[in-house]
């Protein structure tokens, strides 16, 4: 038994050593290079054109969407990372659409090779799964910006009013995929969103996702640690 546990301890330094602190090392300097990589387009409108608002009208913009997106600041990267793993947090938020398609692909790979969740194979078939969707994504992303509004003129308007349950659905199904693994976390989820929606309904958005999230996670964590302690 001691022998076992030495093992599963060394797996566990080995891949932390070659494999996660590499990973944060590079993602760290990724993102900081991205930060000021995001406003040359801003940058840009200035020095050619002259073009920037005034300071008030930029921070007033700001506090809006803080106040819209603020929340997510701390609501995904937790509820995210037990399915992206180290490494895909770092991809995701570096490539941008995570909730509609870098976290299903992620559980998708995930659920088709039969991972446990949160382990290190789940982990990299996580970063291979977010790799492969990146790349499909430049590619879709690269037809759609050259022909995508030549094809919505071709399309009938039920098909164009479609793609507004695109994201709902991706959630739906997203949550069903997780609920039947566990039943009882899911209602648990399920009945808190209902009642802070069907009951209260005075709760804005940005009160709902991280009492949802932070509700179950907690859930949880007791359920878990009173069947363990059983």
């Amino acid at each position: 038994m001691d022998n076992v546990a030495e093992k599963v301890t060394n797996d566990h330094e080995s891949y932390e050593s070659s494999f996660s602190k590499p990973i944060i090392k590079t993602g760290r300097w990724t993102l900081l290079i991205a930060i000021p990589l995001s406003f040359l387009p801003a940058i840009y409108l200035y020095l050619n054109y002259g073009a920037i608002p005034p300071i008030g009208r930029i921070l007033t913009g700001w506090f809006l969407i803080v106040s819209i997106y603020g929340s997510y600041y701390v609501i995904e990267p937790v509820s995210f990372f037990p399915v992206l793993g180290v490494s895909g947090t770092y991809m995701s938020f570096l490539a941008g659409n995570i909730g509609n398609m870098r976290l299903p692909c992620a559980a998708v790979a995930q659920e088709a090779l039969q991972v446990e969740s949160g382990s290190n194979k789940a982990e990299l078939v996580a970063t291979l799964g977010i790799a492969g969707s990146i790349i499909t994504n430049l590619i879709v992303i690269t037809i759609a910006a050259v022909a995508g509004n030549q094809l919505f003129n071709y399309f009938p308007e039920p098909v164009i009013n479609a793609f507004d349950f695109v994201l709902p659905g991706i959630f739906g199904s997203m949550f069903a995929m997780f609920a039947i693994k566990h039943p009882v976390y899911g209602a648990f989820a399920l009945s808190i969103v209902l009642i802070m929606l069907g009951v209260i309904k005075v709760l804005p958005v940005y009160v709902v996702i991280p009492a949802s999230v932070f509700l179950t996670i907690a859930f949880a964590v007791i359920s878990y640690k009173r069947k363990k302690s059983a």
